[in-house]
């Protein structure tokens, strides 16, 4: 998979991209990554990427020129994903489906706002990562990429990693977890786990999962 960032911040994401889980799915090859530097698609000496919004209002608005313009410049056929706090909410469900996709185009919006006209015509999908406000895209691209790179063959170790997480089968928080010593400052592994019991270990994190998904997140649970 090739996977695309447009930002004004290309630094931002050397490290993040190179390490852990991103940077070893890159080693290892099911991915590469082009991060593109926003204003080499400005056509002014300030290379402008931003104006006062048309209305008024405070702050300043992303311009819709170089964010097409760089996409031009791009050989991509999948999802192109504006980021946003007016987005749908990403889930785990949207990581699995763009993890399939040819290639994925990230925007990465900064200041007040991205003219609207590159999300209605240019951006695919808009997506948030949560209730709340950041400074910029960067971050949440980050966030949906790491996501969506973890589910690629290769990216882990072993598939089981990414199938016992929370929300892998969009129903139950993944179970707690437990590793050595047995006992520390009194607080002790359950004696199920050392049990070596595999049905009565699986009941258990079963029951655990369930509890702790009624406790956090009762909204995944579809009980009548």
């Amino acid at each position: 998979m090739k996977i695309n960032i447009v930002t004004i911040f290309p630094e931002l994401f050397e490290a993040p991209l190179s390490t852990s889980i991103p940077g070893r799915a890159r080693r290892r090859g099911p991915v590469e990554y082009r991060v593109v530097n926003l204003r080499d698609f400005t056509h002014d000496r300030h290379q402008t990427v931003d104006d006062y919004p048309y209305g008024g209002g405070a702050g300043m608005v992303m311009k819709p020129e170089p964010f097409f313009e760089a996409v031009d410049s791009l050989d991509r056929t999948g999802p192109i994903v504006l980021l946003s706090a007016r987005g749908r909410p990403f889930r785990h469900q949207d990581a699995v489906r763009l993890a399939v996709a040819p290639d994925l185009t990230f925007l990465c919006g900064h200041y007040k706002d991205v003219d609207q006209r590159v999300a209605d015509h240019l951006a695919t999908e808009e997506v948030s990562i949560g209730d709340f406000v950041i400074s910029g895209g960067e971050l949440a691209a980050l966030v949906v990429l790491d996501a969506v790179v973890r589910l690629l063959p290769g990216a882990l170790g072993d598939h089981e990693s990414a199938s016992s997480d929370s929300f892998y089968d969009g129903e139950l928080l993944s179970p707690p977890s437990y590793t050595r010593p047995a006992e520390y400052r009194g607080y002790r592994v359950p004696e199920v786990l050392q049990s070596g019991d595999h049905a009565r270990i699986q009941a258990w994190r079963r029951e655990a999962a369930e509890r702790l998904t009624r406790e956090h997140r009762p909204d995944l649970l579809h009980e009548d």
